[in-house]
């Protein structure tokens, strides 16, 4: 009997798995094959050996069709949750926990907002909106099996619309700068509390700055720390302050005087999460328009049609986030008339209603009875376009220049090259016309009617007398332009600073050379800090004799063998968290935290260690020396805690590849680990980290590194962390994810064509 049941019970459970992989095995797109479809002449949809989309159209509403055919095929939940994330529609996937995502979104209303964008897109941009959409659901009806992951959730794909692909575009806005809303927001209640003072002090100027014409910010002549107030409230237990994902993008490029072909040449490599599948899609676009050839070759991003960063043979650009100011936090007059709207989120278990209060100046939050509205620059009709559509056939730095004053993207630094030899920075996208940021509320009767406006007094450099330019995430503009743009989060500045030394190394350069900078781990960030811990440990040699040795053996590099590293880097975020605990602990109660404000506290970190205030001393703690000596105790502790068992004797275990090992994973398998073997890219040792040109997090990291000279595409570098295909039984599912973690040179251009799709006119 006992082995009737097994037999059944196996039986069963084969035939389940057999059918599962039968449905998964169904869902595999066609690849090959003709078909008519609604494009105007004979259009080309192929792949290579890697799964590089490469269009042949007869003109760009054709490849855009081609491209949504594509995407679709590839990369089709991807989209849908890209378009989702922006509208604030995640929960109707994956149920109730998705709501706290559904309601940051939803405080927007940018499903609202995307398609009012729509239906005042001139009528080329919806034309091209319109095909890239049929192109999209031409490919799902002709799916036989949905992909996998509407199979595990019971859903289905509701129709792509054009006002998605401008939600795609929202989902970058809180990707790339919703951390501005949040720092403002920050900023103004830790005022509130401490004083604006407090908000001068943890936004002192950084050591670390590389503007483009070289300007520095001053230091204060005489620097005051300001005390915590109600000292006898201090509360200094422990919390933790999560990390920000603050590692940014970099980009740089070079004229054609520092290169063998005359060419100006560009590395572009943009920090994000590092998922499964990537962000990013590889693409070459050829077709023409107005009697000229057109040739694109970079990457799309699955949901909107178009090239993002790469190169047309004449110009080659791209993106690193600006960090110009575009929010103000407007605190209301307690008469100003606010109206309640209720947002209603689907669940699979039912609706729930989340209601926002809204004014006159945007959408309303309220904090200890002081209510603030809110002015961003993505809720503006400005905010999104597609604008940048038009790089396609800029043929000079000057006609790419021109095109950037109107983008309706987030606001990027835009760095571009010609084949002329030509480089040029410049703001990319939505800036408002204000002219006066704050890094807190400002009061209802300041409140700009520039707002409205898109502004086009955005400053640039072209051809600078160095023949170099830089970007990673930190101040480029002018200490003056500083005035006029403001400061909406710029990073630390090390990166950049790292960069900008790294160009003035070299006379000339090559792909490899530029390549060897996107890979550049030297902890020269970190070296201050290394001092510190180590004059610290020095002062109890034989407890600390182990660790010693291992910091003297640090590498100055945040390489994988490196436990000195880690040493060093865990130590640091110990002492910030534990003296940045108090004001903490206060914004927890009105649930806000200091993370989005974190990239800026080390330079008062700095002026607190140097200084020793009694007042900004731990409690419990007779002088700094102790509490530093147990900010490393504790730091070690969680580290031998955390990955060997809390046993101190494998201390050099705690290598930095090992800590901050690289996990590229599919959503699914992040919630249900038993698929991670099926789903994920395999685990490797980290390499980089935040402060230092080569980023990893763990779980994010360099989303592309690519380099190029444009008319010299065929010595051009692209590598992607992840395949081409989101579907697991694809080829193309891990196809480029080894070459990533080994730094190899990945074309930037398409081999021979390996698939073929043929569409055909209807008529």
């Amino acid at each position: 009997m006992i082995k009737r049941i097994s037999i059944v019970l196996f039986t069963l459970v084969f035939l389940v798995l057999a059918g599962a992989y039968i449905a998964l095995w169904l869902s595999l797109p066609n690849l090959d094959q003709q078909r008519l479809a609604p494009v105007t002449a004979t259009t080309l949809l192929e792949r290579d050996a890697r799964g590089h989309t490469i269009v042949t159209a007869a003109n760009g509403m054709d490849a855009a069709y081609a491209t949504g055919f594509a995407h679709a095929q590839d990369r089709l939940f991807q989209m849908d949750l890209l378009r989702r994330s922006g509208a604030g529609e995640i929960a109707e996937l994956f149920g109730s926990a998705a709501l706290p995502l559904d309601q940051r979104a939803r405080f927007h209303q940018f499903r609202q907002r995307a398609e009012m964008i729509t239906s005042q897109l001139p009528d080329n941009h919806r034309e091209l909106l319109a095909a890239y959409t049929q192109g999209v659901n031409d490919a799902v009806n002709e799916m036989s099996v949905l992909p996998f992951e509407y199979l595990f959730l019971r859903q289905s794909f509701k129709p792509w619309e054009m006002a998605d692909s401008i939600l795609v575009s929202f989902s970058m806005y809180m990707d790339l700068q919703h951390s501005q809303v949040s720092r403002d927001l920050t900023f103004t209640r830790i005022a509130a509390r401490y004083g604006e003072n407090m908000v001068d002090f943890l936004l002192l100027p950084s050591a670390y700055q590389a503007a483009l014409d070289n300007s520095v910010v001053p230091q204060p002549l005489v620097i005051d720390i300001p005390q915590l107030t109600n000292i006898d409230n201090r509360d200094w237990a422990y919390r933790a302050i999560e990390e920000p994902i603050d590692i940014g993008s970099n980009n740089w490029a070079v004229s054609g005087s520092l290169t063998s072909t005359g060419a100006g040449m560009i590395s572009d490599d943009m920090h994000l999460g590092l998922r499964v599948p990537p962000i990013w899609y590889r693409l070459s676009l050829n077709y023409q328009q107005e009697g000229q050839d057109v040739s694109l070759h970079g990457v799309s991003l699955p949901g909107s049609p178009g090239i993002i960063v790469g190169s047309n043979t004449h110009i080659a650009w791209g993106f690193t986030n600006a960090n110009l100011d575009n929010t103000d936090w407007i605190e209301l007059a307690d008469d100003t008339p606010v109206t309640s709207i209720d947002e209603v989120i689907k669940t699979p278990d039912g609706e729930h209603i989340y209601t926002i209060l809204m004014s006159e100046y945007g959408p309303v939050k309220t904090f200890n009875e002081q209510r603030y509205a809110l002015r961003w620059t993505a809720h503006f009709d400005y905010a999104v376009n597609l604008n940048h559509t038009s790089l396609a056939t800029a043929k000079t730095v000057a006609q790419a220049r021109e095109i950037t004053q109107s983008m309706g993207i987030p606001v990027q630094n835009f760095v571009v090259a010609d084949n002329s030899g030509n480089v040029g920075w410049m703001p990319a996208g939505a800036v408002t016309a204000r002219l006066t940021p704050s890094n807190i509320a400002i009061p209802q009767s300041a409140v700009s009617e520039s707002w409205s406006f898109q502004a086009h007094d955005l400053p640039a450099v072209i051809n600078p007398d160095s023949n170099r330019i830089w970007t990673a995430n930190a101040r480029v503009i002018s200490t003056q332009q500083l005035e006029r743009f403001g400061d909406g989060g710029y990073a630390l500045g090390a990166r950049g600073l790292q960069i900008r030394d790294r160009l003035y190394e070299r006379e000339t350069f090559s792909e490899d050379d530029f390549y060897a900078i996107q890979l550049d781990n030297e902890a020269q960030f970190l070296s201050r800090w290394h001092a510190i811990l180590t004059r610290t440990l020095r002062q109890s040699p034989n407890e600390f004799k182990a660790d010693l040795a291992l910091l003297d053996n640090w590498q100055a590099c945040s390489c994988p063998d490196s436990v000195g590293y880690t040493l060093v880097r865990k130590f640091r975020t110990e002492v910030i968290n534990q003296l940045l605990a108090p004001i903490e602990n206060h914004l927890h109660t009105e649930e806000l935290t200091l993370r989005p404000v974190l990239r800026h506290v080390e330079p008062a970190i700095n002026v607190i260690l140097q200084q020793q205030p009694q007042l900004w001393l731990p409690e419990d703690y007779p002088n700094y020396q102790q509490f530093l000596v147990n900010m490393y105790r504790q730091s070690r502790g969680k580290l031998l805690a955390q990955y060997v068992d809390g046993d101190i004797d494998r201390l050099n275990e705690l290598r930095w590849g090992f800590v901050n090992e690289l996990r590229v994973q599919h959503p699914f398998s992040r919630v249900m680990p038993f698929l991670s073997g099926f789903l994920d890219m395999p685990s490797v040792p980290g390499f980089g980290d935040s402060y230092l040109p080569a980023v990893q997090n763990g779980t994010h990291g360099a989303s592309q590194r690519l380099t190029v000279q444009p008319g010299f595409e065929h010595n051009a570098i692209l590598t992607i962390p992840g395949g081409q295909s989101g579907h697991p039984l694809s080829p193309f599912y891990r196809l480029g994810f080894d070459d990533y973690t080994r730094a190899q040179d990945t074309p930037l251009l398409p081999g021979e064509s390996a698939h073929k799709i043929e569409f055909s006119a209807l008529n």
